[in-house]
């Protein structure tokens, strides 16, 4: 079960992403610690907050296919974010891997008009995935403007309320045997502009669903189609035989006519099985299972009140023949524009193959163990006995500073076999990087996995380039004895100052007197589980070797009553004071941003980005 099921809902509203700017330049690192001039970009004073506003459920389908009936009150009901802790914070891995933005801390609520709340659960943490150019037609001088993601994740801990007046919300919350929920959602239209009266804002249309405990979390065993030649980006369907029916999600697949704008008209859209012909010198059949008509997915309301997900064939249940048919040969969408002839954009790998890692994005310590788990699939179905074999990713360089070296800091086996469900469990351990680089605690790496079977397929794999893991492993850190601020945690605290100048409202982090004021906080606050939505350091890219030297030291003051000073260098390094962010410039260039700086560091300038 997940999200792409029949009993699901819809929601579509506005998300906000007040991410801080200062650390997405790599050279900052070094500047914030020897106090020379910093990078700002365009939103030094973000917070990293992560808000839901004005989500309203906007459908909801029934467990028999059906449209919840009009009068059920969930199609008056809203999603929101919590009303009891501080807002989701959405942080990146790295530095030099920005392109894995992960929320942490998120609840989710299903609440009533009068604020009610009839569901509750919490996020699992989660990256996005399949960041593209949403805009075709987009110009690079956009930056993010243009681009579009998707997150997909489990709700758990579920608190259910009242439920009994909607139908509906009823069949989601029995299908919940398990304690959670599918959720994926989409987001575009992002406004970087800081005139804006929506900066830092951007649309969210999204799915909620059924989960069970034995499935992956972050992404969905079912049908793959991928982009053989770019411009589209990959999507995910589900073949419900006893509904007779295709679950098709373009939710982030369809270009915009603008950022955050109405589809753009491509035509028909249409589905289609690739039956191998009668004989072997015969051309493949095109079994067409269901369209839809440009009118259609252009119309102003349909993106928001579907989320891009589309039942197929419209009109009828699909027969036991095709349903055979479905079952070994490939799925394909095509698009025919008026008067033209179909083009196929997307299509099912060679043989239905496909494997990735359920969750993709790990922070490490010298000595920890990921436990990487992936799902191998053949046409939809779990792949039982397969080798997958595992190597290194290029990452994101830049000037002076080296990545995903030193190779030995990682260890992981180059093949793993799947167990007779698909699921195999890549082991990757953790050494000590060296410091490679500096100022930047640890170091990033990549590890991408793929069957063996396709390496020596015809034509090749169209892989997809967002699919791989991201590790940050950090640094051994070793304090003074015992910690003082002079002999060692100085240096930390005054970087982060820097990097993150909104802590400045709260206190002066690179200042001795200002940290010791705020000593209780502090211990309360980087003793926090990193999914904590008040854990520091909000960016989480503190090691537990210097968490754990920050909190002796907050904890163990000297005679008078603050954490140890220690003696102060022969030349005094006098604490720097946080630079007062500058004001931006309404008639300045626009900055490319974070994203689009980040692929173009990964991937090289352009637009070829899907």
């Amino acid at each position: 079960m997940s999200y792409l099921n029949s009993l699901r809902l819809h929601f579509a509203g506005t998300f906000q992403a007040s991410i801080s700017t200062v650390n997405n330049n790599p050279q900052n690192f070094a500047a914030a610690q020897s106090g020379q001039p910093l990078d700002y970009q365009w939103n030094a004073g973000g917070d990293a907050a992560w808000r839901l506003i004005g989500c309203r459920i906007t459908a909801a389908w029934m467990a028999d296919g059906d449209p919840s009936a009009q009068n059920d009150p969930i199609l008056s009901y809203v999603i929101a974010d919590s009303d009891r802790q501080v807002t989701a914070k959405l942080v990146d891995l790295d530095t030099q891997q920005q392109l894995v933005s992960t929320i942490w801390g998120l609840e989710v609520r299903i609440c009533a008009p009068d604020g009610s709340t009839l569901l509750r659960g919490k996020f699992v943490p989660a990256a996005f995935i399949d960041l593209w150019d949403r805009v075709p037609s987009g110009d690079e001088d956009e930056g993010d403007f243009t681009l579009g993601a998707m997150y997909q994740s489990v709700l758990t801990d579920l608190d259910w309320g009242d439920t009994s007046a909607s139908p509906f919300l009823s069949q989601l919350r029995a299908s919940a045997q398990d304690g959670r929920l599918s959720i994926k959602f989409n987001v575009d239209g992002y406004d970087m502009s800081p005139n804006s009266p929506d900066f830092t804002r951007g649309r969210i249309v999204g799915t909620i669903g059924p989960a069970s405990a034995d499935e992956p979390e972050h992404m969905l065993r079912g049908r793959q189609l991928l982009a053989p030649a770019g411009g589209w980006k990959n999507c995910s369907a589900v073949v419900d035989e006893q509904a007779g029916k295709i679950l098709l999600d373009l939710g982030n697949v369809l270009p915009t006519t603008e950022s955050g704008g109405l589809m753009l008209n491509l035509g028909t859209i249409a589905l289609i099985c690739q039956v191998p012909g009668a004989s072997p010198n015969d051309p493949p059949q095109q079994l067409e299972l269901g369209s839809i008509a440009e009118s259609v997915y252009t119309a102003p309301d349909w993106y928001a009140t579907t989320a891009g997900v589309v039942l197929l064939p419209a009109d009828r249940q699909l027969t036991s023949d095709e349903l055979i048919a479905l079952a070994d040969n490939p799925l394909s969408i095509t698009l025919t524009p008026a008067g033209g002839t179909p083009t196929t954009v997307l299509t099912e790998p060679p043989l239905g193959l496909y494997v990735r890692a359920d969750q993709f994005v790990f922070r490490l310590n010298p000595g920890d163990k990921a436990d990487v788990r992936l799902y191998a699939t053949r046409y939809g179905q779990p792949y039982a006995k397969a080798n997958v074999i595992a190597d290194y990713e290029r990452l994101q360089a830049a000037p002076g500073l080296p990545v995903g070296t030193p190779r030995d800091a990682i260890d992981f086996p180059a093949r793993v076999k799947t167990d007779n469900h698909g699921m195999a469990t890549l082991r990757i351990k953790a050494g000590d990087p060296g410091n490679p680089r500096g100022a930047i605690d640890g170091q990033v790496y990549g590890v991408r996995v793929k069957l063996e079977e396709t390496s020596a397929l015809p034509g090749g794999y169209p892989s997809n380039r967002w699919e791989f893991i991201s590790l940050l492993v950090w640094d051994e850190f070793q304090a003074d004895e015992p910690p003082t601020w002079y002999g060692s945690l100085q240096p930390i605290f005054q970087q982060y100052a820097r990097l993150y100048p909104v802590m400045d409202h709260f206190l002066d982090l690179a200042d001795y007197d200002s940290v010791c004021a705020n000593r209780e906080l502090l211990l309360l606050a980087y003793g926090l589980d990193q999914s904590d939505p008040n854990a520091m350091p909000v960016t989480r890219d503190l090691s537990s070797s210097r968490r754990k030297a920050i909190l002796r030291w907050l904890s163990e003051p000297g005679a008078d009553g603050k954490p140890l000073k220690g003696t102060a260098p022969a030349v005094d390094h006098a604490p720097l004071k946080v630079t007062p962010v500058p004001k931006q410039d309404a008639a300045a260039p626009r900055e490319l941003g974070g994203k689009t700086d980040a692929i173009n560091r990964q991937f090289g300038p352009g637009r070829s980005r899907s």
